[in-house]
């Protein structure tokens, strides 16, 4: 058997050849005429959307910010790549598996909405966001800036570059409750200088889901001469953007969250003019300076998970980004609505609805966010997570479109006799 024959005998290249188990289109049908407003409140339809994932009975999951697990049908598509990788062995190894892999990351840079020449399929955001820290051309006595509420593996590379290159840190404190887009944006152009090179901006903030305004900061950062780097490990699929729209120079985000990949995807993308610049984190040949892919090699690893970005794009493009947004919005102001002005209630999101989506953060006055998560789980069976850093002190608060209204009003009355 001849090499072209092989693959497309190869079930790995049809990506649709399995059945939907959830029969998702036939759903679809039955609404797709729906403003997403009106569908986000139609228990009917999201009730056949959870018919579709394996739930474990033992808590209820409002957790799902970590890691968005997938749908049955991503998870069976997932184990025939499995078995079919398996079965291929080396051969696929040292054959499609690169195609693939490219077709998988011109899929992505489609959705993402930015060239495939500019975006890589990585592990997850740290390994994107760290690729970008490590491998700039710092110079001692250069400065970047980032916020105290930006996750700890970046904020961790950064301390690591200004101990081995002498690159100066400045950060800033975001406000839970901004009174105003500008003043996020000159909360972080009071910390540039002209010795400033990079700044790092979170699209989600993860531990209160506060949305910020990057295409504001881009564009101010640009105007003083500096690069911007945006963590999108909570944004993508989970609030409809293009990356084109943002004028970032970065971005990264982690597909196991709100795409619902298998754990072990992500993307990073680059602005073309800005790749040349970087260097890998782990050393390729062959690549000329201004190719992408010379950022992407990190040995062996498992392809299957790759593969299965199809599936999660196509199960994502079924329900619809705007109708999925909608959904995950109004279950947030579902219950954050029912307890928020209550006198022993923190909530550490913003009131304002454009200004975050599922994620919310909550404390109560008086117990730790420990206590907090420890009390919702043992005595309530809520699995949440608990946040104490940063100036936030709560649960992080994490639905998914098949948390039920049912599963919110358990944690409203959990919130409310805890009081």
């Amino acid at each position: 058997m001849n090499k072209r024959s092989f693959l497309k005998k190869s079930a790995i290249l049809s990506i649709g050849a399995i059945p939907f188990f959830s029969q998702l289109d036939e759903i679809m049908k039955a609404y797709q005429h729906l403003p997403p407003t009106e569908m986000a409140r139609n228990e009917d339809f999201w009730s056949q959307i959870r018919a579709g994932y394996r739930l474990k009975p033992d808590y209820i999951n409002l957790e799902n910010g970590y890691y968005c697990f997938m749908p049955q049908d991503i998870l069976e598509h997932f184990i025939s790549h499995v078995r079919e990788v398996n079965y291929q062995g080396s051969w696929y190894m040292r054959t499609t598996q690169f195609e693939n892999k490219r077709k998988m990351a011109e899929k992505l840079a489609e959705l993402a909405g930015c060239s495939p020449g500019e975006l890589i399929i990585t592990r997850n955001t740290t390994e994107s966001l760290d690729t970008v820290i490590s491998g700039y051309p710092w110079n001692p006595g250069d400065e970047a800036v980032m916020a105290e509420q930006d996750y700890g593996a970046m904020l961790n590379m950064f301390d690591q570059v200004s101990r081995r290159h002498g690159v100066m840190l400045k950060k800033v404190s975001v406000p839970l409750h901004p009174k105003s887009d500008e003043e996020i944006v000159e909360l972080y152009e009071q910390a540039i200088t002209p010795r400033t090179k990079l700044l790092m901006v979170c699209h989600i903030i993860n531990i209160t889901g506060q949305i910020l305004p990057v295409r504001k900061i881009c564009d101010m950062a640009h105007r003083r001469g500096v690069e911007v780097m945006v963590d999108g490990a909570h944004a993508f699929a989970h609030i409809p953007f293009r990356i084109s729209d943002l004028n970032c120079d970065y971005y990264g985000t982690s597909l196991h969250k709100w795409l619902s990949v298998p754990l072990g995807a992500g993307f990073l993308y680059v602005r073309k003019p800005q790749i040349r610049k970087l260097w890998p984190m782990f050393a390729e040949w062959g690549k000329e300076p201004d190719d992408i892919y010379k950022l992407n090699h990190t040995g062996t690893h498992p392809v299957h998970t790759d593969i299965a970005i199809a599936n999660a794009i196509a199960y994502f493009e079924r329900i619809g980004a705007e109708r999925k947004e909608a959904r995950l919005r109004y279950l947030q102001r579902y219950w954050t609505d029912k307890v928020r002005g209550l006198s022993h209630i923190q909530l550490n999101t913003p009131k304002e609805s454009h200004r975050s989506c599922a994620i919310a953060n909550v404390g109560i006055r008086g117990i730790k966010p420990a206590d907090l998560a420890k009390t919702l789980l043992e005595k309530y069976g809520i699995w949440t997570v608990a946040i104490d850093g940063a100036g936030v002190r709560g649960c992080r608060i994490t639905p998914n479109v098949y948390t039920t209204l049912e599963d919110l009003d358990a944690l409203v009355n959990a919130l409310i006799e805890m009081g």
